[in-house]
């Protein structure tokens, strides 16, 4: 009788470890040490578990075509030079809070992930060399992906390490990126399930556990140093944001002054027509949680109604209002409003009189938006954020400066720099 209750202690035991450690897609294999360098897929992870909870609960686990199928035993292998230099990239521009480069190979990062990728960067001051690791994924040219890396912090003198999974997918163009967009299909979801409970994920999620619980239970200190790390990146992303909002406020409630009614008198190129830059979904309202109206295709047109200040621009989509996460979009026509020639030729005179050319660096104030050009409706290349120092060429009489921005001319508002 004892024996059977040892049993069945140790059977419960292992369903808990199991669904503790098998989040679909993106796992959270060590709680605390994967906390600080996961930063970026948390919400994704929370979407892919909700849905894959929602599927079973609907129907019990048949597909819409039928009964999900037994997941084979799939083979690890060693990662392919192609996936070796993907997450060689990634995992530098993680340390180094180049979001823009992380953008570029993550579909898709919103703004609160692309905020805390870069406050983590602060603490990491090195990964060493990766141990990457592959099977084959749900589709053709689908991967999932298993990073074993040790974490160095600036504030502790030795790696942490931890584990990481990834699902990699590739692209029209032959291009692999690293899939976080949450939507992948019941099918999909199953089998990225059962890949995670086979014995060599297992076996290798171990590894990690055990070395970086034999680091916590030899060192307490290290236990609280990554629990008020993460509290500390959270409470500094959250000040963050709601700076942007304030900002974003400030901007719509002040009244123009004298520079900005110039600059509306002048010439202004207002966009009119959109086209998509990736593959992008089409919702009801400005919200990830919105219902989906569609899915938009890398070159698809739409007429822009109105670009919001929270990352989202409304759009015409089959005779209605819609919405498109502002990055995805780019204008693809415009149309020029043009006040009197002697008016133009008097303000632009007046405003290279009281341009000021200036060399060095200015500190930022406020969250501000580096945009293209000296305009609001200019498009937004990036962030800055308090304490940034930025290179600038002039500060201008309507209210901009011009800046160089990763080797490009760029502009901020002169309010919100000094």
């Amino acid at each position: 009788m004892e024996t059977s209750n040892n049993m069945k202690a140790k059977l419960e035991s292992l369903k808990n470890w199991f669904i503790r450690y098998s989040k679909i897609v993106l796992p959270i294999i060590l709680v605390l040490c994967v906390a600080l360098t996961i930063v970026i897929a948390i919400q994704a992870n929370k979407r892919k578990v909700e849905q894959e909870e929602s599927a079973v609960a609907s129907d019990g686990g048949n597909t819409e075509d039928g009964v999900l199928q037994d997941v084979p035993q799939v083979p690890m292998e060693e990662a392919s030079p192609e996936i070796t230099e993907l997450f060689s990239t990634y995992y530098t521009a993680m340390v180094e809070g180049d979001t823009e480069t992380m953008t570029q190979m993550v579909y898709y990062m919103d703004t609160t992930e692309i905020l805390r990728a870069a406050e983590t960067s602060k603490y990491i001051e090195s990964y060493p060399p990766l141990e990457i690791y592959t099977k084959a994924g749900p589709r053709e040219g689908t991967y999932i992906v298993y990073v074993y890396a040790d974490l160095k912090f600036y504030e502790y003198d030795q790696p942490v390490p931890g584990m990481r999974t990834y699902y990699v997918c590739t692209d029209e163009d032959g291009e692999l990126y690293i899939n976080e967009d949450g939507e992948e299909s019941e099918s999909e979801l199953h089998y990225m399930r059962e890949i995670q409970l086979q014995e060599d994920v297992v076996d290798l999620n171990n590894k990690a556990a055990a070395a970086y619980n034999d680091m916590i239970a030899e060192d307490k200190t290290l236990a609280d140093f990554l629990v008020n790390l993460a509290d500390e990146i959270e409470k500094n992303v959250g000040e963050t944001l709601a700076r942007a909002e304030e900002s974003e406020a400030t901007e719509e409630n002040e009244e123009p002054d004298e520079a900005e009614s110039e600059e509306a008198n002048a010439a202004e190129v207002v966009v009119t027509k959109v086209k998509t830059t990736d593959v992008v979904n089409i919702r009801t309202s400005d919200s990830e949680t919105a219902d989906k109206l569609g899915k938009a295709a890398v070159g698809d047109e739409f007429r822009l109604l109105e670009t919001k200040g929270n990352g989202w621009s409304k759009i015409e989509y089959d005779g209605k209002e819609a919405y498109i996460k502002s990055d995805f979009l780019e204008p693809s026509e415009t149309e020029t409003a043009s006040a009197d020639n002697e008016e133009d030729t008097s303000s632009q005179q007046a405003d290279n009189e009281q341009t000021t050319t200036t060399t060095g660096t200015v500190t930022v104030k406020e969250t501000v938006r580096i945009r293209a050009g000296a305009s609001e409706t200019s498009e937004k290349i990036s962030t800055a954020y308090e304490g940034d120092k930025l290179e600038v060429i002039m500060k201008q009489a309507d209210g901009w400066t011009k800046i160089k921005y990763n080797g490009k001319t760029a502009y901020v508002k002169s309010d919100y720099v000094e």
